[in-house]
């Protein structure tokens, strides 16, 4: 099931940031202006590339944890990008087969490709729809009329790389808030978030190259991502560098170090 703003159409006037990160991730569903942009952020930040890779597998791991130890089977996944393989309802369906998901972008490119996500097992479901998290009413409205999730049952909010993108002006805290909201007890918020924590020059720069390129972008400090998570229980290892959240193995002295990173993450848990 897909859903589609009327009078969207692909705008390749300007680089996006979904199609710059799937040039990040050595994907090929991007423009040459979206490429040239992603390049002028490499040039102030060659680290970023791992910075991608690191926020796909943190999804991942989150993904699995609230799968496995939270018993959560819905997802609402909103920013989520062109599609790579494998996606959120890939890793939640691995886990258990009857998972749910729905997947919400903004960018006409991602509904291009968006049968991608709806190849869920026969127990499970998925659907995408095109809503803009800037207008939270509309988008959680749409998400209902889909009719996948159960409201009655916990969800868990996938929101990876996507915050830091929405500026103070459109009050980044009561979005969140009005997504939370009407998800019951033991749904969860999942986030990554770039910071300008561990190193503020080269963070500053690559926002300016963003910025200049049309899609505005504020980076924040730990305790301002920590906000994002009043209210909600942080399972360990609370909000750390992404790479650090629930690693996949054993450190052996060849993790990449939090500056070139510069990704928080958490999970939440609601009460």
């Amino acid at each position: 099931m897909t859903t589609r703003q009327a009078g969207r159409d692909l705008d390749t006037s300007k680089a996006h940031s979904a199609r710059m990160y799937d040039y990040f991730l050595g994907g090929k569903d991007h423009f040459e202006i979206d490429k040239e942009a992603a390049l002028v952020a490499a040039q102030a930040h060659p680290g970023i590339y791992v910075t991608a890779r690191e926020n796909r597998a943190f999804m991942h791991r989150a993904t699995r944890v609230l799968a496995q130890e939270h018993g959560i089977r819905q997802w609402l996944d909103i920013g989520t990008g062109v599609p790579t393989e494998p996606n959120l309802h890939q890793v939640a369906q691995s886990v258990a087969l009857d998972a749910r998901v729905v997947y919400a972008d903004n960018d006409p490119l991602v509904l291009k490709y968006a049968e991608r996500l709806m190849r869920s097992t026969t127990q499970g479901r998925t659907a995408y729809i095109e809503a803009d998290v800037t207008d939270p009413d509309a988008l959680m409205s749409a998400v209902e009329a889909s009719e996948v999730l159960d409201f009655d049952q916990p969800i868990a909010l996938s929101l990876n790389a996507l915050m830091h993108f929405i500026t103070d002006p459109h009050d980044p805290y009561a979005i969140i808030r009005r997504l939370l909201d009407p998800l019951p007890a033991g749904s969860a918020l999942a986030m990554n978030h770039c910071t300008p924590d561990f190193d503020p020059d080269t963070w500053n720069k690559v926002a300016e190259v963003y910025t200049k390129s049309g899609s505005p972008v504020q980076f924040r400090s730990h305790n301002d991502v920590r906000r994002f998570f009043d209210g909600l229980d942080l399972i360990e290892p609370g909000i750390v560098c992404c790479h650090r959240w629930r690693p996949a193995g054993p450190a052996d002295g060849t993790e990449p170090a939090d500056a070139e990173i510069s990704l928080l993450a958490g999970v939440g848990i609601k009460r």
